[in-house]
Parts: structure tokens; C-alpha cells; sequence
């Protein structure tokens, strides 16, 4: 029993590609660090190894609770084996509060961007709150210039969901698809195919740092910010939870805590 065939049962159970990506990456990983058989190992053994990822590694909280959950299904789906490792999942998420830029750095980013792809690429996530895998995912069928609107099929959790499409970001697209003449995907990678997540977030740094941004800027930073800023121009929650794609309300409030009007009407004592 191997990775591959592994791979091949998340494929049926219609697992995300980026799941499948992850755990099997995982898997290998564990299988390199025993050098032998995952089918030889015993619980107490994976419960080193996962206290070696955390303790040595620093794998960070999200990965952590990866690794546990990566080699649960894996022992349960190749060998039939239930192993306890939820105890090792980590009890509390560290509250980090999103990095955001201001409307002013993402027209900075976008506009120190002369690629007319790479141009494209985050002017349509930023103008539309997108994750990089609906990026990369998006196809050309998937704009409708006529209604204004981007349709965003199996989003995360398998979702689909319309969000608006900007004229701005429309003017963009229509250069670059006029110049590139993609055939499938909205955007292309050199040799056909999807674009890589890896290689936008690449570029996006390259054009932040033009930009003379020095935070870590991500794909998720546009998302971030997409969101903040229409937040702060006194958009209803509940309407930015829906065009981001949110199961709760609760993951959408984080929002409430780094929008600046609300801050701008706070007078520190030392002011006053």
C-alpha cells in the first residue's frame, strides 16, 4: 500500500486538491523520517514524531493539527486502523489579527505591476476577495461581463457563489486576455495548465516590494483587505460574509477589529 493508492481513495471521496496535496505530502514525509513502512509504526511512535514537528520543527498550529488529521485518515483508509492522535490536536488557536493594507497600497501594487498577467491576477483578487485557489481555478466561462459578476465554482467547502466583478478590474482582464489568449484557464502557466499558487504569491511580493510595501504580503492579504476596506465603507456583515464565502458570521467579525473608522473615533487619553 503506497501514497499513491492513497491519494487515489481521496480522489473518489472527492477530497479538495489542495487536502489531497497536503496529506500526501504528509504521509511522505512521515514515511522519510521512520524510514520504514508507516504500517510498522505504532501510535506511541507517531505521537513522537508529531511532539518532534511541534518541538523541533515549529510547525505552526494549523500544521500541526494537519499532520494528526493526515495520518489518521491515512491509517484508516490503507490499513483500517483507528488511531487516537486527536488528543494531540492543539487546543487553542494563537488570535492573530489579519495583516491588511490600505486602499492606497493595493493601487500602489497594482499599478507598480507592468505584466499585463500579473496585473490581471491581483487586481482580480483583490477587487474581488478571492482565495488563490479560486484565482488559479477560475476559468474563462467563469466571467460574465453581461450581469458584471465572476462565478466562483467549488469554492471551499465545495460552494459555488457569485460575487460582483469589477469595471476596473474588467478593463484589465480584457488587455491581458486581447495580449495572452488563454484557452481554458483564465490564467495559464507557461507550459498550459493552471497558474501555480506558489508563483502568484511570488509575484505578488516582487510588486509589493516595488511598491515599497514591507509587510508579508499574500494573496490572503488582498482577501484581507478586500474585506476591511468594505467594512470601513459601511458594508453589512452579513453581505461581506456572503461574498467571501463564510460558513459563520464569527470567521467575518475578525474584520470589525482592524477597521480604521472605528479606530479614527477613538481618542487616546494622551490626546485629550
Amino acid at each position: 500500500m503506497s501514497v499513491p493508492d492513497f491519494v487515489k481513495i481521496m480522489v473518489v471521496k472527492r477530497y479538495s486538491k489542495n487536502t489531497i496535496d497536503n496529506y500526501s505530502s504528509i504521509v511522505k514525509m512521515t514515511e522519510q523520517f521512520f524510514k520504514k513502512p508507516l504500517n510498522k509504526i505504532d501510535e506511541t511512535e507517531l505521537h513522537k514524531y508529531i511532539y518532534h514537528m511541534v518541538h523541533t520543527k515549529k510547525a505552526s498550529y494549523s500544521y500541526q493539527k494537519q499532520i494528526a488529521m493526515a495520518l489518521k485518515l491515512y491509517y484508516k483508509e490503507m490499513f483500517d486502523r483507528n488511531i487516537n492522535l486527536e488528543f494531540l490536536f492543539p487546543k487553542r488557536k494563537p488570535n492573530k489579527l489579519p495583516i491588511i493594507i490600505s486602499k492606497g497600497d493595493a493601487q500602489r501594487i497594482i499599478g507598480k505591476t507592468k505584466n499585463i498577467k500579473h496585473k490581471s491576477m491581483i487586481a482580480l483578487t483583490y477587487s474581488a476577495g478571492l482565495r488563490v485557489g479560486e484565482l488559479i481555478d477560475m476559468k474563462i466561462v467563469d466571467i460574465d461581463s453581461s450581469r458584471m459578476v465572476i462565478h466562483l465554482k467549488s469554492g471551499k467547502g465545495k460552494k459555488d457563489r457569485i460575487v460582483p466583478l469589477s469595471e476596473k478590474a474588467l478593463h484589465i482582464l480584457r488587455a491581458y486576455y486581447k495580449e495572452f489568449s488563454p484557452k481554458q484557464y483564465l490564467f495559464e502557466g507557461q507550459k498550459g495548465g493552471k497558474y501555480s499558487a506558489s508563483s502568484f504569491n511570488k509575484l505578488l511580493k516582487a510588486a509589493a516590494k516595488r511598491a515599497n510595501i514591507n509587510k508579508q504580503i499574500t494573496a490572503h492579504t488582498l482577501r484581507h483587505s478586500f474585506a476591511t476596506h468594505l467594512l470601513e465603507r459601511g458594508t453589512d456583515i452579513r453581505v461581506i460574509q456572503k461574498l467571501l464565502g463564510h460558513n459563520s458570521i464569527k470567521t467575518t467579525m475578525v474584520y470589525t477589529q482592524v477597521t480604521e473608522p472605528m479606530l479614527q473615533n477613538v481618542l487616546s487619553p494622551f490626546d485629550d
